[in-house]
C-alpha cells in the first residue's frame, strides 16, 4: 500500500485524531493507538481499524520516558514516527523529539489551533464551524443556523485536512530528510473547505438571505421531497438540460411553469414538486429517474446504503469479522488501493508488549515498566 513502511503513534483521543489514523492505517502505515491506563477507562476510538493498542501511563516519568524512546526509535532506516497532541508538560513537546529526531513529523490536531485568542479554550465542532463563518451560511429560511451533526469541522476541517498534512510532510522529508511541525485547526481547516463559498461571492450563488440561494435549499431544483411511503428524493438539478429532465419526470411542461431562475416562484414551485413526489413511493421514483440526467437520487438510510445496486458495483462499503458495516477506504488508488483490515477494533493495551518488543525494547524492561503499573496488557481470552 501507499503507505507502507510508515509508522505512527497516535495518541488515543476523541473523534477527528482517530479518523486521521484510521486514514494513514487503511492506507498501509502502522498505527499504535497510546491508549491511557488504567485499562477500566473507556474505549472512546471507534475508529479503530487496522490500529493497534498500546496501554502507556504518560503521567509518570517512565511512561513518558518510554513514549520519547518509541518516538526517537530511528534503528530502523524506514522508521518514520507521527504523534498527535502531545503535552510539553510532559517533556514530549515537538521541539524536544525533534532534536532527538530531526526527521519525526509531529501533527497537531486541536480545534483552534496553537496560537490566538482561542487557542487553549475548550470546543466542539459546531463551535469550530461557527469560528470559521460556515456555520452562518448552514440552514433555512427563517430558522437558526445548523451544524449537520460534527462531519464539517471535526472530520472534514480536522481528521481529513491533518491527514493530508502529514502525507504532505511525508512527501516533503522525502527531498529533505527532516520532519516537522503539523498544527492541524479545526477551525482553519474547515475555513479552507469552504474555499469555493467565498471564492463564488460575486457569481451572485450567496448574494440571497441564508435559505434563499441556488445550493442552501432556496431554489425548489436543489431541494429533498418527501415520498408517499415517508422516505426522501434528492433533487440536484441545476443546469438547464438537468432541470428539463426533471420537469419531465414530474409530468410537467415547462412552457407552462415560470422561468427556472425566477426566484420569487422558487417558494410556489416547491410546494408544486412536493405535491408531487408526495404522490409516489421513493422505489416508483427511483425507476421513473434511474437512467436519467435529471439528477434525481434516493435519501439512503444508513439499513439501505450498502446493498445499493451503485454501492454493491463500486464495493463502496466493507463489513469486518464482527459483521460491522462501514465505507471502504477512499479514494480508489490503481496501483496501490487501500486495503482495509477486516478484524475487530483493538482493545486497550491489547498489543503493548508486542509493540515494545518491536520497538526494541528488552523483556526485562517491559517486565519493570509492567510492575511499576506504567504499562497494561489486555490480551484477549481464548474462547474453550
Amino acid at each position: 500500500m501507499a503507505l507502507s513502511g510508515v509508522r505512527v503513534l497516535e495518541l488515543a483521543g476523541l473523534a477527528p485524531a482517530p479518523l486521521c489514523g484510521m486514514i494513514l492505517a487503511d492506507f498501509g502505515a502502522q498505527v499504535v493507538r497510546v491508549d491511557r491506563t488504567p485499562r477500566s477507562a473507556v474505549a472512546t476510538d471507534v475508529q479503530g481499524r487496522g490500529k493497534r493498542s498500546l496501554a502507556l501511563d504518560l503521567k509518570q516519568p517512565p511512561g513518558a520516558a518510554a513514549l520519547k524512546g518509541l518516538s526517537c526509535a530511528n534503528k530502523i532506516k524506514t522508521l518514520n514516527s507521527i504523534l498527535h497532541c502531545i503535552m510539553e508538560k510532559l517533556g514530549l513537546g515537538p521541539e524536544v523529539l525533534l532534536q532527538e529526531n530531526p526527521r519525526l513529523i509531529y501533527a497537531r490536531l486541536t480545534g483552534f489551533g496553537q496560537t490566538g485568542k482561542y487557542a487553549k479554550s475548550a470546543g466542539h465542532d459546531i463551535n469550530y464551524l461557527a469560528l470559521s463563518g460556515v456555520l452562518s451560511k448552514l440552514g433555512r429560511k427563517h430558522e437558526n443556523p445548523y451544524a449537520p451533526v460534527n462531519l464539517l469541522a471535526d472530520f472534514a476541517g480536522g481528521g481529513v485536512m491533518c491527514a493530508m498534512g502529514i502525507v504532505t510532510a511525508l512527501y516533503e522529508r522525502t527531498k529533505s530528510g527532516k520532519g516537522q511541525i503539523i498544527d492541524a485547526s479545526m477551525v482553519k481547516g474547515v475555513a479552507y473547505l469552504s474555499s469555493f463559498l467565498w471564492k463564488s461571492q460575486n457569481l451572485g450563488l450567496w448574494n440571497r438571505c441564508r435559505g434563499e440561494n441556488l445550493l442552501d435549499s432556496g431554489a425548489p431544483f436543489y431541494e429533498t421531497y418527501k415520498t408517499s411511503d415517508g422516505k426522501f428524493m434528492a433533487v440536484g438539478a441545476i443546469e438547464p438540460q438537468f432541470y428539463e429532465q426533471l420537469i419531465k419526470g414530474l409530468g410537467l411542461d415547462s412552457d407552462k411553469l415560470p422561468s427556472q431562475l425566477s426566484f420569487s416562484d422558487w417558494p410556489k414551485m416547491k410546494k408544486k414538486f412536493a405535491s408531487i413526489f408526495a404522490q409516489k413511493t421513493q422505489a416508483e421514483w427511483c425507476s421513473v429517474f434511474d437512467g436519467t440526467d435529471a439528477c434525481v437520487t434516493p435519501v439512503l438510510s444508513f439499513d439501505d446504503v450498502a446493498s445499493h445496486q451503485h454501492n454493491k458495483q463500486r464495493s463502496s462499503f466493507i463489513r469486518n469479522d464482527q459483521e460491522e458495516i462501514s465505507p471502504r477506504p477512499a479514494p480508489l488508488l490503481s496501483r496501490t488501493p487501500a486495503v482495509p483490515s477486516f478484524k475487530r477494533d483493538p482493545f486497550i493495551g491489547e498489543h503493548t508488549e508486542e509493540i515494545l518488543l518491536e520497538y526494541g525494547f528488552t523483556k526485562e524492561e517491559i517486565t519493570k515498566l509492567y510492575s511499576d503499573k506504567v504499562i497494561e496488557c489486555n490480551k484477549p481470552k481464548a474462547n474453550l
